[in-house]
Parts: C-alpha cells; structure tokens; sequence
C-alpha cells in the first residue's frame, strides 16, 4: 500500500494536474476564450484608424568639410545623428512643415505625432507621421522631412555666411597692417637696422593674406544644397492601427490565462474527486485500486476474470490478501480462511456494490468458498444496483428476513450461478428491519458465516447516510471503501475513513470507480418489470418455511478441492405457524436465459 501510495503522489505532478484540471474543465477554458476574442473585436471596431508614411532623408555634409562616415548608426566629427532627429521635432521645423500641410493644429500637435528613427549603422534619418487619414499622414511625413531639410540649409547657409564675413574682417586687418609695414619700409634707408624686421613682418602678412583668401574662395564657392530625399513618402493603402489580428491574438491569450485561472478556482472550490491520486494528497487514504474509465462499470456487470476489470479485481484480492497477516507460525491460506471484509461506500450510489460484487466474485474465482452478504435494507436503498441482477439470484429471502427471523439462513443464502463457489445473501425484503444491523441476530449470522465460507465480503450501507457501516465495521476483520469519481467528495471520504477507523477496523484503503453509468435499458436487457399486488401471505407460503437452527459442527469448506462432508442434523417438523395477513407490492424482474454476460457466458437467472 506505501508503494501505491508513492506512486500516486510522484505521478500527481503540476504539469498533469494543469492539463487535466484544463480537460475537466474545457468549456470553461473555451467559454473564456470566446468571451476574450468577443471582446477584442469590439475593441478593434472601436479603436481609431491610423495611418502612417514614413519618408528616409540621407543627412549629408553641406561642402563645408564635415566627415560623413557613420559609426554604430552615428556620424563621427560635427554631424551628431541624435541632434539631428531631435531638430525634426522641434518647434522651428513644426511650424514650417505646419505651413507647409496649411494644417490647423498647433506646431506641438503636429510635433506630436512624428517619429524620427536611425537605422544602424547608416546615416539616414526616417521620419515616420501618423494620422487618422491616409493622404495627411503622407502629406505630413513629406511636410516635416521637407521643413527639416529647409532648415539645416538655411543653418548652413547662415553658418557659411558668418565665416566668410569673419575671413572678411581678418583680411581688412591684414590688409591694413601690410600697408602700414609697407609704408615704413618705403621710408628707411637700406642700412637702417629696422629694415629687416618690417620685412620679416611683411612676409608673415603676406603669408596669412594669402591663406585667408584661399578660404574665403573656397566658401564663396561652396554650394549649399540639403534636400536629399532618398525615399519619398507614399500613401499607404491599410492602416497600420487597430492590429485585427494582434488583438484577437492578445483577446484569445487574455481570454485563455481567465479560463486556467477559473477552472483552477472552481477546481479548488469543487471537493469532488476528480481522480484517484487525490486521495493520498488530500484525505491520506492509499489507494488501493483504480478502475479506468475505459472499462466503464455498469451497474449489471460483474467483470469478466480475463478481461481489464476481472484483472484489476484479482490484484485488488491480492492487496486484501497481503494486508491481513496471518498469524506467527500459522499457514497463510488456513488462518486467513473465515476472514470478513466490509466494503462500505463513501457516498450515496452504487460504487460499494460493485466492488463488493466484483471482490467477491474474485475470491470465489481462487476455489475458496465465498459468501456475498448485502446489507443494505430497503430504506436505504437509495440509487443502489441490484445484486440479483448481477449475479442472477432472487432478491428474497435476504438478510433483512433472517434478522428479522422469518426464515434461516441456509433458505436465505442463494448460489450465483455462474460463480460455482460464490453464494449471496441478498437485502431481502422485510420493511420493518430497522435497527437490526446493531443486534445480536447479525453478530450470530456472521459468525456462522464464518464457519461456513472462506471469505465473507459484506456490502454495507453508505457511511454518509447511515451509521450501519461502522457496526459492521466493528465485527470485521478489514475494510474498503468504494470511491465513485465525481460524485464522491473529500469530506465524505475523510468521514467515512474516520468512522471506519473509529472502530478499531484496519482501513485496507479506497477502490476508486469511475462515474458509473445506468443501468441497461428495457430493450437491451429484453426484459420487462411487472408489479404484482398481492397478499403477502401468498407470497411467502411459495417459499421455504424456516428451518430451525441447531448446533452442529461443520467442517469449513475452504477451497473446492478441499470440500469436507458436513452432516446436517434431522430435523423434526414443527406445526406450520400461519403468519399475519398483510398486503405487500413487489417487484419481480423476468429476465431471458440467453442474456449474455460480459465475459460472453449465459447469465441464468
């Protein structure tokens, strides 16, 4: 039991437990989804359209001597790239380019709506405008890069224009200076010794003269032109805002994360379980075996030995087998003969009596005499499936009427005909037997019980309807409980395994089940229900009158090999006891001989 307990908290990991909680949970996953891409495109419709044109400008040297040559999308020496992209947003540019689109916004509104980028490693400059109409924002790209090259010329124009007037100066200086040297040179004699200074003086101005107007050419001459347009810009033919599919893209992601986050709330909220791994995590009860969904349960089946039910029952028999252990010295297989165990459902429905239908016929299939002992009395035969209907006996005289002592056991205990050592006590069918499952007449029937069979299994009522299960509990030597996923809830479980506990009972662990399916209907069984209103009387006179217990000493049948003789004891025939009168409503249940089974068997009912 550690080991399956182990293995299902190792396989309980977050990645499954996500994805199944998804899978539980799809349409709630999808309902967001749906409601995520509605909302996006409501979204879309109401969002404003934009435009945008973009127009590259190559930012050039004007003639002046300035070093174009780009490095890491910047240019080296007086050109600054940045500088430059900020320029087109300024106010100066704005308000040519708002003259130039003879738009009425302001040049900040204008300025607003213009991005300027810088492509790596080039030396371009891609102004980019957005609008609500296509031709403005064509228009206003066109109109800021051409308000941005107008003024860098006339920056260069002023700038060329200002050095030339500086040259200008400094050669007026120059000028004047050489003339007053030359003046002073006409004046001195040849032998006078200040003679050679003013000539060194004279070649110095000379030299600069010359180098001043060598410049002064070269800006005279230097044509200033920045309207360097690379690539126009063009009217774009689809806007660029609202993004249909990003936002349905992003409506769907938004939508998606809501859905996981509210299945994973209401898988929280929910305390059904919703698989068997949820059972050692959050109840600490092992499981003891899992039947999957694939098999499908019907509440009219017993599984086929060889098939995937009948297998997963026969390992279940052997976990119940290695759970009891039999005493120091003793053999196994004799001192666990006689064993009772109790299998109770954690909830309303009929998990427990399919596990204890099934577990039975699993012992019964070793060649131990077994015995199915059901106990749940009419009044809490709620949503429950109908033993002889599974195994094929008649649904009286049961345990009800033997507690109730209207008949013996012996007449009470039916043989399953296609189980040959299985034998069925089945709920009966006495009204009144309230209370009885606490008396000393059951205590009495399973201790015969025990001397008679191998293994007894005792499907016993709810434990969350009734306090039936912990009183038989307490006379047996093991229990179960049956766990029917998404019905059965954690709290139920824990009670139920508390309850169990309470009695001193060894609690082997939970058999989970599937949601189980209907019963077969009136056309696949072939069968018809008729109600019979008749005097009880009439009914019970059909059966065997109540054979009157004495002691004797049977020999345990434990396997079939190992049948013993037992010697029934002579009966001496007592005056038959005419009962009250009463007035009863039964159900019989005719069902054809040629029913299959599961395992492909005739059910002989």
């Amino acid at each position: 039991m550690d080991a399956n307990r182990q293995l299902s908290a190792d396989t309980d990991s977050p990645g499954v437990d996500l994805l199944g909680m998804a899978r539980r949970h799809w349409w709630l996953v999808l309902l967001m989804v749906g409601a995520g891409l509605l909302g996006a495109g409501q979204f879309t419709g109401m969002q404003q359209k934009v435009y945008e044109s973009a127009t590259s400008v190559l930012v050039s040297p004007l003639g002046n001597g300035q070093d174009a040559n780009s490095t890491s999308g910047r240019t080296k020496g007086d050109i600054n790239l940045d500088n430059e992209a900020q320029l087109v947003t300024s106010t100066t540019v704005a308000t040519d380019a708002r003259e130039l689109m003879r738009a009425t916004q302001t040049p900040d509104e204008l300025a607003r709506q213009v991005r300027v980028e810088v492509p790596p490693n080039t030396t371009f400059l891609v102004i980019t405008y957005s609008s609500g109409d296509a031709r403005t924002a064509q228009a206003g790209s066109h109109a800021f890069a051409e308000a941005y090259l107008r003024n860098r010329e006339e920056s260069a124009k002023t700038e060329v224009a200002g050095r030339i007037a500086i040259l200008q100066d400094k050669l007026n200086q120059l000028n004047a200076s050489l003339l007053q040297i030359n003046t002073k040179l006409a004046n001195l004699r040849p032998t006078d010794p200040d003679r050679p200074n003013l000539e060194s003086q004279r070649t110095t101005a000379t030299s600069q003269i010359n180098t001043l107007a060598g410049q002064l050419n070269q800006l005279l001459t230097t044509t200033v032109n920045a309207r360097k347009i690379i690539r126009d810009a063009d009217l774009p033919s689809r806007p660029v805002k609202p993004n249909r599919l990003l936002n349905l893209a992003s409506g769907a992601m938004v939508g998606l994360l809501l859905g996981v986050g509210a299945a994973l709330l209401r898988e929280r909220l929910d305390q059904r379980v919703r698989r068997p791994s949820d059972l050692p995590r959050r109840v600490d009860v092992a499981v003891l075996a899992a039947v999957p969904g694939r098999v499908k349960p019907r509440l009219d089946d017993v599984f086929a030995p060889f098939g995937a039910g009948g297998r997963i029952f026969n390992r279940l028999r052997n976990e119940v087998l290695a759970s009891i252990p039999a005493p120091n010295g003793a053999d196994a297989r004799v001192a666990l003969a006689g064993q009772v165990v109790v299998v109770a459902g954690a909830s309303r429905g009929a998990a427990s009596t399919v596990v204890a239908a099934n577990l039975a016929a699993a012992f019964a299939r070793t060649g131990a005499e077994t015995v199915l002992v059901c106990a749940h009395l009419p009044d809490s035969l709620v949503d429950t499936a109908s033993v002889n209907r599974m195994l094929g006996v008649r649904s009286m005289p049961g345990l009800s009427d033997v507690l109730a002592g209207r008949f013996s056991l012996s007449s009470a205990t039916q043989r399953a005909p296609r189980h040959p050592n299985l034998s069925v006590v089945t709920t009966g069918g006495t009204a009144s037997a309230g209370g009885l499952l606490q008396s000393q007449a059951l205590r009495d029937t399973l201790a015969t019980l025990r001397e008679r069979a191998a293994y007894v299994v005792v499907e016993a009522p709810s434990t969350a309807t009734s306090a039936d299960a912990q009183s038989l509990a307490s006379l047996a030597d093991a229990a179960i409980v049956a766990v029917e996923l998404r019905r059965t809830r954690n709290t139920e479980i824990a009670d139920a395994a508390d309850q169990l506990r309470r009695v001193g009972t060894p609690l082997l662990g939970a058999v989970v089940l599937p949601r189980l399916a209907g019963a077969r209907g009136a056309g696949e069984r072939d069968a018809q229900e008729v109600t019979v209103a008749d005097d009880m009387t009439t009914v019970l006179d059909k059966l065997p009158p109540k054979e009157p217990e004495e002691p004797m000493v049977p020999k345990r049948i434990r396997t079939a090999a190992a049948a013993a003789t037992v010697t029934a004891p002579k009966v001496v025939p007592a005056p038959p006891s005419v009962p009250k009168r009463q007035t009863r409503t039964i159900s019989v249940t005719r069902v054809r001989a040629d029913t299959a089974g599961e395992n492909g068997a005739d059910k002989r009912r």
